[in-house]
């Protein structure tokens, strides 16, 4: 398969390239370099990604940016952060994606554990993720030609704890090597509508 990684050079991106690399031809696509460059906040950079990497049979999104902090600091400003990146971002990924997607081909997104495992300082992350979700489990029902969606919920990534693991304390921190695998049965499989959670 030909297999679009978007945020293909962060923590959790390289390890899904490297988890498909072996079996599928990987086009990774980020900010600042790869294969493509695009800004997910842009539409007219995802149109542009699009006509450049042409026909493919996968899209994945390991990109999304959001504000953490707590809530008496959460200004619309920097909640638009997360909506304008997790969510609108990947979302019109998927709207703008779905001419370039073959026949039987797929999307996932990424929501994360906080949607249903709240924490402190977490609340624009856990908000984009649970509306991606919604997303994910209402478009799958109307996608086109057999194309299938799905979303990954991973756990905080053992690679992240040095920045993110005063957000995360209590939490059993998984491998991003293991998070990359729940992106191949989403890519590989034949299920639509899910949620697969990393613990």
């Amino acid at each position: 398969m030909k297999i679009l990684v978007v945020g293909a050079n962060g923590t959790l991106g390289s390890a899904v390239r490297n988890e498909l690399a072996s079996d599928h031809e990987v086009i990774s696509a980020s900010r600042s370099e790869g294969d493509v460059k695009v800004d997910i906040t842009s539409v007219e950079s995802i149109k542009a990604m699009y006509q450049k990497v042409g026909k493919i049979d996968a899209v994945i999104c390991a990109a999304g940016n959001a504000y953490f902090g707590p809530l008496s600091e959460l200004t619309p400003e920097n909640n638009e952060v997360a909506v304008q990146s997790k969510l609108k971002g990947q979302i019109n990924l998927v709207l703008l994606g779905l001419d370039y997607v073959n026949d039987r081909g797929s999307f996932t997104l990424t929501t994360g554990i906080i949607m249903d495992d709240p924490i402190i300082g977490g609340i624009s992350s856990a908000m984009a993720g649970g509306a991606v979700r919604a997303f994910v489990q209402a478009a799958a029902i109307e996608l086109p030609r057999n194309i299938r969606i799905n979303n990954v919920s991973p756990n905080v990534l053992e690679e992240s704890m040095d920045s993110y693991g005063p957000f995360f304390r209590g939490f059993e921190p998984v491998p991003a090597a293991r998070a990359a695998k729940a992106f191949r049965k989403s890519v590989e499989g034949a299920q639509t509508g899910q949620t697969y959670t990393v613990y």
